[in-house]
């Protein structure tokens, strides 16, 4: 253990993942974000969002404690127009720093005219989500999502702080509730994705989501539930 201890404290700037953990969960969402600017340089935080669904609950955490985080927006070229209409929207609304994120562009029209998705999308996820976000890893020390508990069994196993793939994982919304976020957001009145009143509660890729409960629409009902930007 003593060893394990030490390699956390090496690779993620000497702050031990259990002692952040053990910080960070009696914290709110929002505390938890004010933290992460007190042990951590905003130049050293990647903020991802995919403007989907209910993003608006952490982007307004962050528009309230730093309007000056960049958030980075995985562009897929595939995505919903309801999707970007509510990312221009949601820009607007909180005052954001939106930058957007893409694949080459050799490599996505080799998805779109193999149509990939289709034949093995575990390998369009992997060149227009995955790929796309390699290079901007490596200039971070902290990337931050607002993954929770019950969205997945994946995600179910997760904690606050987690090293993955040579960088640092938050997840500030982690233990909220489906009910506590819709509380939220029902609170103080924040937008939803305009596809939510259709019945999609989990929304990426237009080729790959359907309308379904929680994640279950994503990849057409099929047994994969995770882009693999998260694994």
């Amino acid at each position: 253990m003593e060893n394990t201890v030490n390699t956390l404290k090496q690779t993620n700037n000497h702050l031990d993942i259990l002692e952040l953990n053990k910080r960070y969960r009696p914290l709110t969402p929002k505390q938890r974000i004010e933290q992460l600017y007190c042990d951590f340089a905003q130049v050293d935080v990647m903020l991802t969002s995919s403007f989907a669904a209910t993003s608006a609950f952490l982007l307004k955490l962050f528009s309230e404690v730093n309007k000056e985080q960049t958030v980075y927006f995985i562009d897929t070229g595939y995505h919903f127009n309801e999707t970007l209409v509510y990312k221009d929207y949601l820009t607007l609304l909180y005052q954001l720093k939106v930058v957007d994120v893409r694949a080459e562009e050799w490599k996505h029209q080799f998805t779109t005219k193999d149509e990939t998705w289709k034949k093995d999308p575990n390998l369009c996820c992997s060149i227009n989500k995955v790929e796309p976000l390699e290079g901007l890893k490596k200039l971070h020390k902290v990337w931050v999502s607002g993954l929770m508990h019950w969205q997945s069994d994946h995600r179910s196993t997760l904690d606050i702080f987690e090293e993955r793939n040579g960088i640092l994982k938050f997840y500030p919304l982690l233990d909220v509730k489906k009910e506590e976020r819709d509380g939220f957001i029902s609170e103080h009145q924040l937008p939803f994705h305009p596809l939510i009143s259709k019945g999609y509660n989990s929304i990426g890729c237009e080729h790959c989501t359907i309308p379904g409960d929680d994640r279950n629409g994503r990849w057409n009902n099929n047994p994969k539930t995770e882009c693999g930007l998260h694994l």
